[in-house]
This record gives structure tokens, C-alpha cells and sequence, in this order.
């Protein structure tokens, strides 16, 4: 039983990241064998390395949006995963404008790039796909970006919600509902400030209404880089009484503490095999019945060799049949 996060980068806009106060690259969650990479942004193969990730283990690459600090490296992970294309393996789960691009969007995802995917698949808000052992749920947004989605993840163990970047809205309490883990992307301090994005405020609405075990703030603007993200944290544990984080670049937090012992996980649980296991509904497959097990088969060139050794008087004294005199031998 392993799970965690490694946050690769915690800053938003051109003045946090550009002048390198905060870094970006997103986030990477691991559960048992299966790595999700989520939102690669700018610089998301050189934190991954500081931060001791090979992203030659992604199972699967997700991209909320087409913006640039979310989706920036999303062909140069991929380049990383597969070797150029050289192992085709993995999938891409993002939007549509992500793969298809939309009004003054181009495709972010390049055709030579997406060749080198197992598969890639486009989600909109309530859809869900399952990899492994992991059900994932597109979340709704309301966002610049006009089909940005989060996520929410039912793991064997936990119930995460990550809201991707968006503005408050009352439907999102539902979306987060039941979730164990909520990251919360959370630029502003201020209310007039939030346009598109999330506020302090905002965050202590939906954080007292969804009451999980554990909240993570991230994703800082420049307001909450000078107001300390720190001291705004911690203003939204005093007002909710729910364990709340700031994340850091490289931060590693140990996803087990906060396991599912009750509540819900994943719809079910599925082995995982050497290819990866992709269900876009929740049908479990009828059992297989065992077939019989059949007698083993002895070649008659191996008894006759293995009788050289043995004595007729032996054998015809043993109680036991000549298969099982020879296995002893």
C-alpha cells in the first residue's frame, strides 16, 4: 500500500514564475504501481528530476486546460515517457482544446507527439475513464478557458478532488463532495482580485461545506506570494477546523495518512497487468469459471529412460503408481 504527491511547482502567472519565485510543472500523484502526472507546466522535466520522479514511470499524463503554466510541457513529457516514441506507452487524459484546440486556441497537444501514446482521451465535465486500479471523474470549471475541467480520483485508498483552475461557483460544493483529499488551486487573497480564479474566501466556503480529512493550497499568485501563503493557510484552518497545507516546490506529502476508512473509494478494484487497463464505464466483467485442472503429461521417452533406474521388483512392491515413482526419482 503506497500513495503520495510530489508537488513539482506552486506558482501561477508570468511574475511568480517568470522571474522564478515559485516554480511550475504541477503535481504527481503515485498509487501503488500506477504515477499520474498532472498539469506539466514549464519546467516540468527539470523539477521532476530535483524531485527524484522518473517520468518514465507516468502511467498517465492529465492536462485540465490549454493555458501555458498548466499544459506547457505536455509534448516534452511525453517525449521523456517514451523515449521518443521509441516504447510507445501511456495515456493522455485532458480536455478537448488541449487535443483539438478551439476559437483563439491552438492544439497544444502536437500530432507527432500524440503518436507516441498507447491512447489518448478527451473528457468533459461527468465523464469518467478508468486506469488500473483509478477511477477518474472530469469536474466541472467555470474559467477563461472555456472547457477546463478538474479531476477526481477514486483510488483503492482515497477519494482526491483537484480543482483545476476556476472561479467559485455553488455547483462545485457537489462536485468535491465525499472527496478525502481537495487541492485547491488558489491564486488571490482578495474577492475583487479572483476574476476566473479562486480567493481565501472562496477556499473557506467550499472547505467548510465539503469537510474533508485534508486540504492543500496551491498554486500562488503574486498577492499570495507577498501576503505569505503560509499566514493566508493558516486564516483557513482557523475558519474551517480542517487540516490545511501551502504546498511547496518539491513538497512530498504521504497520501496513506489520509486513507479512506470510510466513505468511498474506488467503484472497483481492478489487477493491474502489464499493459495499461483503460474502462471508460464501471461494468465489472462476470468471473471466469476455473477450468479443471488437467493430469501432467509425461512424455513415454522420459519413463522409459527414468524405468532404466528403477528395478521391476520395486515397482511391483510400491503401492504407489509409476507416475509418482518416477516424480520421487
Amino acid at each position: 500500500m503506497q500513495a503520495s504527491i510530489v508537488f513539482l511547482g506552486t506558482g501561477q502567472g508570468s511574475f511568480v514564475i517568470g522571474r522564478d519565485i515559485l516554480s511550475s510543472g504541477g503535481f504527481v500523484i503515485q498509487v501503488d504501481e500506477n504515477q499520474f502526472h498532472i498539469d506539466p507546466g514549464p519546467n516540468s522535466l527539470r523539477n521532476a528530476a530535483h524531485s527524484g520522479i522518473n517520468l518514465r514511470s507516468n502511467t498517465a499524463l492529465l492536462v485540465s486546460h490549454a493555458h501555458l503554466n498548466h499544459s506547457n510541457d505536455v509534448n516534452a513529457v511525453i517525449d521523456s515517457m517514451t523515449y521518443s516514441g521509441f516504447d510507445k506507452k501511456g495515456v493522455l487524459v485532458s480536455n478537448k482544446t488541449v487535443v483539438s484546440g478551439q476559437d483563439q486556441y491552438k492544439p497544444t497537444l502536437l500530432p507527432h507527439y500524440r503518436d507516441f501514446l498507447e491512447r489518448f482521451i478527451v473528457l468533459e465535465a461527468g465523464q469518467r475513464v478508468g486506469i488500473n486500479e483509478v477511477e477518474i471523474q472530469a469536474l466541472k470549471t467555470k474559467h477563461s478557458e472555456p472547457n477546463a475541467i478538474g479531476f477526481k480520483f477514486f483510488t483503492p485508498y482515497f477519494t482526491l478532488s483537484y480543482s483545476a483552475d476556476t472561479k467559485y461557483f455553488p455547483e462545485l460544493i457537489e462536485e468535491y463532495k465525499n472527496s478525502n483529499i481537495l487541492i485547491l488551486n488558489v491564486p488571490h487573497i482578495l474577492k475583487d482580485d479572483a476574476k476566473d480564479n479562486l480567493c481565501i474566501e472562496d477556499a473557506i466556503k467550499i472547505v467548510k461545506e465539503v469537510r474533508p480529512k485534508l486540504v492543500i493550497i496551491q498554486h500562488f499568485g503574486v498577492e499570495m506570494v507577498k501576503g505569505d501563503p503560509l499566514f493566508q493557510i493558516r486564516e483557513i484552518q482557523k475558519s474551517t477546523g480542517i487540516q490545511t497545507i501551502s504546498a511547496k516546490d518539491g513538497m512530498i506529502i504521504d497520501l496513506i495518512s489520509y486513507s479512506v476508512d470510510r466513505g468511498q473509494r474506488t467503484l472497483q478494484a481492478y489487477p493491474k497487468e502489464q499493459k495499461i487497463e483503460i474502462r471508460h464505464e464501471s461494468i465489472k466483467e462476470p468471473e471466469k469459471e476455473e477450468e479443471p485442472a488437467q493430469e501432467e503429461y509425461i512424455p513415454i521417452e522420459e519413463i522409459k529412460e527414468q524405468q532404466t533406474e528403477l528395478s521391476d521388483q520395486n515397482i511391483l512392491d510400491s503401492e504407489k503408481t509409476l507416475k509418482e515413482i518416477l516424480k520421487q526419482d
